[in-house]
């Protein structure tokens, strides 16, 4: 028997992340939930830091976990994510990026394509 996420925006997320799969087509999306059906212990926490070093100028970025503040980002990116640190909010919005929820990705984005997961 699988056990049920209890955070009830944790589970309308995988649900919708499983249904925007089917319907477009798009396999991001199942891995994303896939990702976040996990226990919450092994979600990704991805510092600043890794997020400069691994994307370039205006760039999508997915996080199925917690972005934190470490670090310094000197391009503007767009990152989506479960949570952010203040400090990690500061600092992308400083570099002139985005940040926003998956939920709104998944709605701007429904295809999933030109995203990267960064874990």
């Amino acid at each position: 028997m699988r056990k049920t996420k209890t955070n009830p925006r944790l589970a309308k997320l995988i649900g919708m992340l499983k249904a925007m799969s089917r319907d477009e087509n798009a396999p991001i999306w199942r891995s994303v939930a896939e990702k976040l059906e996990r226990p919450t212990r092994h979600y990704a926490d991805v510092n600043i830091s890794k997020i400069n070093r691994h994307t370039s100028k205006d760039e999508t970025v997915l996080v199925p976990g917690k972005v934190l503040g470490a670090g310094v980002l000197d391009h503007p990116v767009t990152v989506a994510a479960l949570n952010f640190s203040s400090s990690a909010k500061d600092k992308i919005a400083s570099a002139k990026g985005k940040c926003t929820l998956i939920e709104k990705l998944i709605e701007e984005n429904p295809s999933g394509k030109g995203i990267r997961i960064i874990q």
